[in-house]
């Protein structure tokens, strides 16, 4: 039972999303680490976006038995019921908020509260089933957890939590489409509206590249603010190009299933490793 119940926050979202924070944390600190406040909203964050997975889990149970990678979670299953399920989930999300609340700032608990908002309820519960730019509107609660990281140091909305957003925002685009496309016979058995069912996967491939080109730049946008150097401008701007030319190989292929998967894979690469460099560029540039 309390695996079941583990599985409901999604372990491997929380994960991704914390090597985020880090990267938006440190990023602001530049070195001067508060240890108190990073504990903080790592752990803060984490339960606010268990919480909102598992919001997430109760929305979806009903189309979640319709596709094949979801078929086995515990609510579809029946072993965990709603009822259980939304208790669960509002623990995690008062747990979590009151640690942000304690620990940083009211500028993060409100930004990380924003996240949970637009992720439950104009995602997950209105634009996921409704419409073709629920994608677009999903990036916006995956673009928080950075600059979350970066606010509970920097207690201001300033370039860098705007870039760190644009990042976030625009990689979130094409990683999601790319799991549309290998994952295309389960959307469309669930009947979400996703682009590359709605408009076709030629189209989604078209977004995908634009939207990968601007993550590119905005990439870049934190060296031509001077919040990190060369060594990071080099990584991004190496990755960068490397994702540019995958999704324009994507027109030629003739397995979409095997290149989206690729596109994916080197998705996580790549906002893994930036967030890593982002964190440690400023020891770099010390040295």
């Amino acid at each position: 039972m309390i695996k079941d119940y583990y599985s409901l926050t999604k372990p491997g979202i929380i994960f991704g999303n914390l090597v985020t924070v880090c990267g938006g944390f440190f990023l602001a600190a530049r070195g001067n680490i508060h240890f108190t406040i990073f504990i903080s909203v790592l752990l803060g964050l984490s339960l606010i976006v268990a919480s909102g997975c598992v919001f997430n889990n109760f929305i979806d149970r009903d189309i979640d038995r319709l596709m094949e990678r979801t078929k086995n979670r515990p609510l579809v299953r029946g072993v965990i019921s709603g009822k259980n399920a939304i208790i669960f989930a509002i623990i995690l999300g008062l747990m979590g908020t009151g640690i942000l609340w304690i620990g940083t700032n009211r500028l993060t608990v409100g930004v990380s509260l924003f996240g949970l908002l637009v992720y439950v309820v104009v995602y997950s519960l209105w634009l996921k089933r409704n419409s073709v730019y629920g994608t677009i509107i999903g990036s916006i609660s995956g673009s928080i957890p950075p600059v979350a990281g970066y606010c509970s140091v920097a207690n201001c909305l300033d370039s860098g939590a705007l870039i760190l957003f644009l990042i976030l925002g625009f990689w979130q685009i094409p990683h999601s489409y790319a799991i549309a496309i290998y994952r295309l016979k389960d959307y469309i058995a669930a009947g979400i509206p996703v682009l590359p069912v709605k408009k076709g996967i030629y189209t989604a491939k078209i977004h995908m590249l634009v939207y990968v080109i601007l993550f590119v730049v905005a990439t870049m946008m934190l060296t031509v603010f001077s919040y990190t150097g060369f060594i990071y401008l080099l990584i991004a701007s190496t990755l960068g190009i490397y994702w540019i030319l995958l999704v324009i190989k994507g027109f030629w292929t003739k397995d979409n299933k095997k290149w989206a998967r690729k596109v994916f894979l080197f998705s996580i690469i790549i906002i893994m490793t930036l967030s890593i460099i982002m964190s440690i560029d400023y020891v770099v540039l010390m040295v």
